[in-house]
């Protein structure tokens, strides 16, 4: 199993230019499974957004208002940078060419970044291939938010034949309508409890 989150990155916490409702409170239980899967030297993969401040590499939607000056993970900011909840302590800060090429950047023992440019992990990006260099065959998703990269990633990792496992108290926005959805194409779907209790007791 791999743990992959997506786009918790300080612009999208409580009182920050991008804040997502429900992703500072989400923080403390996806903090708990990064430290699971480090402990047992699983792979992690933090998924982030790198905006340019011409908005060239952002999704159409959102071209337009960071052309104009909105400050959204900018490339060089702080905002753009995940977390430091998730991250070991001596976390690299995001390499901005390195992950913007397309290559992964290593944070620590089976820990990296990755570069998204679009709603879905898989997209364009170097995750399918390096979670299968490692052997994975399921992925639990935790991050921001529900109604658009991770509801994207979890039909793109289903689209490959991934297990998937949702957490719904480590997703902001997830809704028990969308726990339906996801259970209807076949997702586990999770509490933070419950997957940290698989964990346990498949590695004892």
């Amino acid at each position: 199993a791999a743990l992959v989150t997506i786009d918790v990155q300080r612009d999208t916490l409580d009182d920050q230019p991008f804040e997502i409702p429900g992703t500072s409170q989400a923080l403390p239980q996806i903090s708990a499974l990064c430290a699971a899967f480090r402990s047992r030297a699983l792979p992690i993969v933090h998924v982030l957004r790198i905006y340019l401040p011409d908005g060239s590499n952002a999704e159409l939607c959102r071209r337009d208002a960071i052309a104009k000056g909105a400050r959204l993970f900018l490339r060089g900011t702080q905002g753009r940078e995940v977390a430091p909840e998730l991250l070991p302590a001596d976390a690299p800060l995001p390499n901005d060419d390195l992950l913007l090429s397309g290559a992964l950047q290593s944070v620590g023992p089976a820990e990296s970044y990755i570069y998204k440019s679009r709603w879905g992990a898989f997209y364009q990006t170097q995750l399918e291939q390096h979670l299968r260099e490692l052997n994975v065959s399921t992925i639990v998703l935790a991050g921001c938010n529900y109604p658009n990269c991770i509801r994207a990633t979890t039909y793109e990792a289903s689209e490959r034949d991934f297990r998937v496992v949702a957490t719904t108290d480590g997703i902001s926005n997830f809704t028990l309508n969308g726990w339906h959805e996801l259970r209807s194409i076949g997702i586990n779907v999770l509490s933070t409890d419950e997957c940290l209790a698989a964990l346990q007791a498949a590695h004892v």
